[in-house]
């Protein structure tokens, strides 16, 4: 009676290392062309950020107060700020201070909770999510120049329009 298994010979583990190693690597290459899809900074040689980060101008005040675009605003309790240089910058340490920055805001209380301070490439960069709404919440925003239907609260359940209608 053999009690030891059979070892493959090298050609057998050569083919399955290969396809492992294909396998692998596909995933990745997919990952990185969805991480880069709508992100021209990173194009530039920039940081890659989230799709619903938006793009202002800030005047960091006495945390947690901050003016973006002109309107007032607050910090949330775990901000995290990052400067041009890729570092984390404490708020209190910019007071009095304004840049060009990417942002996102906490869904729940629209305190900001994410704030890239942009190079000079970065800022030049057009973004796609600038204009965007105050939460992210694209989809359930109205829209006046939507002329599809809307509920009145009067609309029987199956007339009411569908996802993505």
């Amino acid at each position: 009676m053999n009690r030891c298994p059979a070892i493959p010979s090298s050609k057998t583990l050569f083919v399955t290392a290969a396809a492992a190693l294909m396998l692998l690597q596909l995933p990745a290459a997919q990952a990185q062309d969805h991480a880069l899809q709508g992100q021209p900074e990173a194009a530039v040689g920039g940081r890659v950020f989230p799709v619903n980060a938006l793009r202002g101008q800030i005047a960091f005040g006495v945390p947690p107060a901050i003016q973006l675009d002109g309107q007032p605003a607050r910090l949330s309790p775990g901000v995290r700020v990052q400067s041009a240089q890729r570092m984390l910058a404490a708020p209190a340490s910019l007071v009095g201070q304004s840049y060009v920055v990417n942002y996102t805001r906490e869904a729940t209380s629209g305190m900001v909770n994410q704030v890239w301070i942009l190079s000079a490439e970065e800022a030049a960069t057009r973004r796609a999510g600038a204009e965007r709404p105050f939460l992210n919440f694209w989809p359930f925003v109205a829209n006046s120049s939507n002329t599809g239907p809307r509920d009145d609260g009067n609309t029987p359940y199956n007339q009411l329009p569908g996802y993505g209608q």
